[in-house]
């Protein structure tokens, strides 16, 4: 009996309860869903107005010194103490001694062949006066102006064939030219500064004994930098040596003048570019800095500049028309790192200043007040 009653009160719960659900269904069915409410994006844009477009080559490179000198020895010796240490960093005026090697041994021998010219001479004398009494006196000239401790002057000129047989006989001219050989070597044990400048780098210090065929070091001159950099082909005609180069930092903190020194003649065959040159001067600059370089190649009538991500890869940009995006289809003529030049858009056509996150042709968009595009409005 009492199982019946509970489940007799079990069942008209249940019945209750989906009575009361059902009610609750029919309610809610009859309610308006909720309004979401249309987002319109505000954009920046511009009106286009077409001008002349200058196409600016960027390119980048180290620089280098316009006169580099690596200095190496052509003779053995040990390195001697000059008057200004050799080292990296060390500043030598045009015609001071950079290297001064040991020639000691090796001027003792020059002497000696200067000595045996000397005496070679002083032997023909005798003979001079008695069968070439004409030519006696400039032959006794230079024997008085021979000097040991001086460079050896040239030999008088001789005036007839006589005169050449005697001389060239006796030995005199040989011993004459090995005389200047060796005087010339000499020279070789001390190296001077071609030019005023500074020692970049010093392989060998003072009591090193240097090895011919040696190097030494290097030698430049901090005046005067150039840069190399690689230019598209298609710029070959209008890159021309004297244009104006606008050489920038990376962090564009600094900015120098440049110009075109030289432009190579040749074509790289295999990445299709053309090699430029570009010489600057500035007192900060410094060999090895890294600078971009823009250059002027040529200009673009009835054109337009934007940013690169504007562009779509249909080449195509975006365009306001009445509230809506839409797109329109352009003609590229030359992009750089962030900027393309364009033509065959309209004047008077509004377009994106700035990119839309997830644009789409038919997007209703609120229009903010903006400039006219030119070819420098957008930076």
């Amino acid at each position: 009996m009492l199982r019946k009653i509970i489940l007799s009160v079990l069942g008209v719960a249940l019945i209750i309860g989906a009575i009361i659900y059902a009610n609750y269904l029919i309610d809610n069915k009859h309610k308006p869903k909720p309004v979401i409410p249309k987002v319109v994006k505000t954009v920046l844009v511009d009106t286009v107005k077409n001008t002349t477009v200058p196409i600016v080559i960027t390119a980048n490179g180290n620089l280098t010194a316009l006169q580099r000198v690596e200095l190496y020895s052509e003779v053995q010796g040990l390195f001697k103490t000059g008057s200004k240490l050799f080292k990296p960093g060390q500043k030598f005026n045009k015609g001071e001694t950079l290297i001064r090697l040991d020639a000691s041994e090796y001027y003792a021998s020059v002497q000696s062949a200067k000595s045996t010219l000397y005496n070679s001479i002083a032997a023909i004398m005798p003979d001079l006066r008695l069968d070439f009494s004409d030519v006696f006196q400039k032959w006794q000239t230079y024997l008085n102006s021979f000097d040991l401790n001086k460079t050896t002057p040239k030999l008088p000129e001789i005036s007839n064939e006589k005169e050449n047989y005697f001389i060239t006989g006796r030995g005199i001219v040989s011993a004459y030219y090995n005389v200047k050989n060796l005087e010339q070597r000499l020279t070789k044990y001390r190296i001077t500064a071609p030019f005023s400048g500074i020692l970049t780098e010093a392989l060998v210090t003072e009591g090193t004994l240097v090895r011919n065929g040696q190097k030494l070091g290097e030698f430049i001159n901090p005046s005067v930098y150039e840069m190399e950099v690689a230019i598209s082909k298609s710029f070959a005609d209008v890159l021309k040596e004297g244009e104006d180069v606008t050489l920038t930092s990376l962090d564009n903190s600094k900015t120098y003048k440049g110009k075109v020194s030289r432009v190579n003649g040749s074509i790289d065959a295999t990445t299709q570019t053309i090699t430029a040159y570009i010489e600057v001067k500035h007192s900060d600059l410094k060999e090895g800095m890294y600078l971009e370089a823009n250059l002027n190649a040529e200009k673009v009538e009835n054109a337009i500049e934007i940013d690169r991500n504007l562009l779509l890869d249909s080449q195509e940009i975006y365009v306001v028309n009445d509230s809506l995006l839409d797109v329109i289809a352009v003609k590229p003529v030359h992009f750089s790192n962030a900027k393309v030049i364009l033509k065959d858009v309209p004047n008077g056509t509004i377009i994106l200043r700035k990119p839309v996150p997830g644009a789409y042709a038919g997007m209703h968009v609120k229009a903010a007040k903006g400039n006219t595009v030119t070819s420098d409005s957008i930076q």
